[in-house]
């Protein structure tokens, strides 16, 4: 059994996406989504909006897809800003730590443990790019059965996998 009481897969129970264990203990069969599905976005709680967008943007080349005003649950100004590497569908949404708890998460939202990975069509040029960028790698690119990877922080010290074909 998976972490969260999923079920997983294996030949006489069928795919794990649909079987699910309640934390009753009942076993129940759950019908599979209708139509697309996919990850719209992700959370990095970030010190600041600003230094996070250019960092984003200029050092990593994504688009700011959104840059708006929103409030928080209690009626405080934040923003909703969004920013996604060119092409993909799931973004990254830009949070500013609101209070101690999130400040304390910034950089350290998966406690020091390769968070996101970005792959790209080609490694060499991403990497220059990047390197020129100021972009700060904790190791230089190596050959994987997977493909090339060198692991970089974010500007907000969560560590990512740069990818790419061997």
């Amino acid at each position: 059994m998976g972490r969260h009481g999923q079920l997983r897969a294996g030949p006489d129970r069928g795919p794990a996406a649909h079987r699910v264990r309640s934390g009753y203990g009942a076993s129940r069969c759950i019908a599979p989504y209708r139509g697309g599905v996919h990850l719209g976005l992700v959370t990095v709680v970030v010190e600041d909006y600003e230094v996070a967008i250019r960092f984003f943007v200029d050092a990593l080349g994504f688009d700011l897809v959104e840059d708006a005003a929103a409030l928080t649950d209690d009626g405080r100004v934040k923003r909703w800003v969004v920013v996604r590497p060119p092409g993909a569908e799931t973004g990254l949404l830009l949070a500013a730590a609101d209070g101690a708890d999130q400040a304390a998460a910034v950089g350290q939202q998966t406690g020091g443990r390769v968070a996101f990975f970005l792959r790209v069509d080609d490694f060499d040029a991403a990497h220059a790019r990047m390197v020129a960028a100021g972009v700060i790698f904790l190791s230089e690119p190596r050959a994987e059965p997977y493909g090339r990877v060198a692991v970089f922080v974010d500007i907000a010290g969560n560590r990512w996998d740069l990818l790419g074909t061997s």
